[in-house]
């Protein structure tokens, strides 16, 4: 009992310092019990095969596949909407949309589907999503107690009421607390986070570059560009560019072919096409510019028409982007005319500008001769793109990060599907009636985001997993093993329900409130409400006062841990997005955690 304490006690105060990562503190924490004995290697590791950290793996998906598509942009632009430029309104909004997601859906769930949404919303506000993403976390911990099913020390609690012969709580039992919840903490966090949450530099913020609207905007690029559609009785149909010859016959460079799906579904996939050998089809979007005013004879050899409203006639990134390459002294390129390089059957790519000092060349570029220290703007599929840096160093520059403007172009026509399969999700957890588990109905879902293209392929999917917060939530799991085995739960909680003697009700409920959010310092909040009901009930009989208020002591301080960064989930999830250190956890948290405490004590022996 011992060891477990002193490994415990240091790990709590590395993780309030910060001087070392988190999850390597959680780590070493887990590997000191094994050492130690106190643990097998197999108990050590049981956290990464948890339901919950699966969980979190899988929702980590699903809010990427939500942001990749736009769909958190749309809703954060929803409540930033409502809120105006009001910075109090917006986050009062925040606290109330995610409090009542969190009233039907896990907590974990709900703050890891906000989470892109508010990340968009600080964006669009202006804002350091520090100052939103904390108070996004314990809103959904606040929600989670206006419904029975909100959280799962609720479950817990009920059942150890139920076991001891009370009448089961009702679904709607704890939404006094909830809402009484959600309005300290809305009023305390407020004053709370522009205190300590201030602007702060996140590992996002470093320069990536222009973007490429700003590209296409400097060089012009939308300005002379026409579309035209591809007839059913174009001689463009079944042959590739390559074949045509359009830009050395009429001066003609097609940018991009734009092909809709066959069907008007979410399943069905704009393609953006640039390449060459790629062969033309009836329908067909081509995105042209004209180097040699030979636009109108190209449009009727080939029997095209100009595209109509029903054509989006913007242009978009999903799969065609550009970028800036500088030529170095010993490139090969440098001496060659464009049109010499033959860059679109060398690289794949098409060049559309050059910026030679101060100075735009945009027309004649087949026949511009290229030179060194020449930035060249070129255009393509964005795997072509990433292909750059094969060069980088040899031939060229790649100026910017292209990669990165890449994974940030959002793929706008899945927003539906992607919203689809967000509420199948939330139905699933939601719902009893529905024969699927929570981790089941979250990993679907994250696989649909996969194979519906919301999310480019599998390596992007795996890039929106923060596996600090995987590893930190795994590693710390096993501690409440420790715990157990060892008696040092029983041993801290017993001490201090000891300490109220017969001092009366609202006594016992407070010393049950500070055991309970003692020990979601050390292990989560599920594992504490299963460890401390017992203790609690056993305490409310030994006085001969009604278990229902001491039990719901237990449920309201499980839940409302905050001081922490490992207490719940929702915790861990917003760390490294926000940028927070565990002693951030502690300067808001703590404070909040301490008034809800007063608050609960006083009120819960009134209410039930």
């Amino acid at each position: 009992m011992t060891t477990t304490l002193i490994i415990l006690s240091l790990a709590a105060i590395l993780f309030v310092s910060g001087r070392i990562r988190s999850d390597l503190v959680a780590v070493c924490a887990a590997l000191a019990l094994v050492v130690c004995g106190v643990l097998t290697p197999e108990e050590a590791l049981a956290g990464f095969s948890n339901p919950i950290v699966i969980m979190m793996l899988g929702l980590f998906v699903v809010g990427g596949g939500i942001f990749s598509t736009g769909l958190a942009k749309r809703l954060g632009t929803g409540i930033l909407g409502l809120a105006g430029k009001s910075e109090t309104k917006l986050f009062v909004l925040l606290m109330l949309t995610t409090a009542g997601v969190g009233a039907f859906v896990s907590n974990t769930g709900t703050v890891a589907l906000m989470l892109p949404i508010v990340v968009s919303m600080a964006r669009g506000a202006g804002l350091s999503s520090a100052r939103l993403l904390m108070p996004l976390a314990f809103a959904g911990s606040m929600g989670g107690m206006l419904t029975l099913i909100g959280t799962p020390p609720n479950l817990i609690v009920r059942d150890a009421l139920v076991a001891a012969g009370y009448e089961p709580l009702g679904f709607f039992s704890f939404t006094p607390v909830g809402i009484v919840c959600i309005a300290v903490g809305t009023l305390v966090l407020i004053p709370l986070t522009r205190r300590f949450l201030k602007e702060r530099t996140s590992h996002n913020a470093a320069h990536t570059g222009k973007t490429l609207q700003q590209l296409a905007s400097e060089y012009k690029v939308t300005q002379n560009v026409q579309q035209v559609v591809v007839t059913p009785q174009s001689r463009m149909v079944g042959h590739t560019l390559k074949e045509l010859d359009v830009h050395g016959r009429y001066g003609v460079t097609v940018i991009e072919v734009r092909r809709q799906p066959s069907s008007n579904t979410p399943l069905g996939k704009v393609q953006q096409l640039s390449m060459a050998n790629v062969a033309i089809e009836e329908g067909d979007l081509l995105f042209i510019t004209d180097d040699a005013g030979r636009v109108a004879d190209f449009i009727t050899d080939f029997a095209l028409t100009a595209a109509d409203e029903m054509h989006d006639g913007k242009l978009h990134f999903y799969d065609v982007g550009m970028a800036e390459i500088l030529l170095l002294p010993g490139s090969t390129l440098v001496g060659h005319t464009v049109g010499e390089t033959d860059f679109r059957a060398n690289y794949g790519l098409s060049v559309l500008g050059i910026r030679r000092h101060q100075d735009y060349l945009l027309d004649n570029l087949k026949d511009q001769r290229l030179n060194a220290a020449d930035i060249v703007l070129v255009q393509g599929p964005w795997e072509q793109i990433a292909r750059l840096n094969k060069y980088d160093g040899q031939e060229w520059v790649v100026i910017g990060q292209p990669e990165e403007q890449a994974a940030r172009v959002t793929l706008d026509y899945k927003a539906p599907l992607a919203a689809l399969i967000m509420l199948l999700m939330v139905a699933a957890m939601a719902f009893d009636f529905i024969p699927v588990a929570p981790v089941t109905a979250v990993m679907l879902a994250a696989v649909a985001m996969i194979f519906t293209g919301c999310l480019r392929s599998v390596e992007a999917a795996y890039k929106t997993i923060n596996w600090e917060s995987i590893v930190l939530f795994g590693a710390m799991l096993p501690m409440s093993t420790a715990l157990e085995k060892t008696g040092a739960d029983q041993l801290v909680s017993h001490a201090l329900v000891q300490l109220t003697g017969s001092g009366g009700t609202y006594l016992l409920i407070a010393a049950i409130y500070v055991a309970t959010s003692l020990l979601t310092f050390f292990i989560s909040n599920t594992v504490t409400a299963v460890l401390m009901a017992p203790i609690a009930l056993q305490a409310a009989h030994a006085q001969g006062i009604s278990a229902v208020p001491v039990l719901m002591a237990v449920t309201v301080a499980a839940s409302m841990c905050f001081a922490s960064p490992f207490s719940t989930p929702p915790n861990a999830l917003v760390m490294s997005a926000g940028g927070y250190k565990p002693i951030d956890y502690v300067r808001v948290g703590l404070p909040l955690q301490i008034v809800i405490g007063i608050v609960m004590v006083l009120l819960l022996p009134l209410i039930y």
